[in-house]
């Protein structure tokens, strides 16, 4: 990765797990300031309500949880118990700070995660599977870590779904998933400005079979 400064496009332009490392312990301590309140991140809220509406039962994995965003509208409706998982200790510290997780532990989705087959009754990712981190083969990942019967709801950026081949993936996972449902939401509010202010994504909701 190159020296940018931390921003949207250079997460956008992440190639390794450790080009994220560099980035997200660089963005960490101004993640929510700089970028989530001034672009109007309104991903991480609406994919939880997305999740909420179909039911879930804890415990929870947040993966790529990040700066907790995700854990702390979780709590405020009242569900877990909540686990994190992410990349980045920094970012992790800092969702530590918000008091919402149970656990939060180191992982990277391109690789194995260090938790037992089926533990979680539920999965949720908002802002994970997009341009420069994670693609679709981290879905096997994710049903591995998901009990028989959890509601998984996962953000996908409309540009990474078609590049990197979700549809042919979802296809091939229809004997492992059931109740497959894509809902189209912006990712950023009506505050949002720049080139990426109308930037929109699925969240993809299903059952593991």
């Amino acid at each position: 990765m190159s020296d940018n400064a931390p921003d949207l496009d250079a997460a956008y332009g992440l190639k390794t797990p450790e080009d994220s490392k560099r980035l997200y312990a660089a963005w960490a301590k101004t993640y929510d300031a700089d970028f989530a309140a001034r672009m109007d991140y309104c991903l991480p809220e609406r994919v939880v309500a997305a999740f909420v509406a179909r039911g879930p039962s804890g415990p929870i994995l947040d993966i790529g949880a990040g700066t907790g965003l995700v854990g702390a509208h979780l709590a405020a409706l009242g569900l877990g118990p909540v686990d994190g998982v992410d990349i980045s200790a920094e970012m992790l510290d800092v969702a530590e700070a918000r008091g919402v997780y149970q656990r939060l532990f180191l992982g990277d989705m391109t690789a194995r995660l260090d938790v037992a087959n089926g533990a979680y009754g539920a999965v949720v990712s908002s802002g994970t599977f997009t341009t420069g981190h994670v693609g679709p083969e981290a879905l096997d990942e994710v049903l591995r870590v998901a009990a028989t019967g959890a509601q998984i709801a996962i953000s996908v950026s409309e540009a990474h779904w078609q590049a990197a081949g979700f549809a042919a993936t979802f296809d091939r996972l229809a004997g492992q998933i059931g109740d497959l449902e894509l809902k189209r939401v912006r990712i950023y509010g009506e505050k949002a400005e720049g080139a990426h202010k109308d930037d929109a994504g699925f969240v993809a909701l299903f059952v593991k079979g």
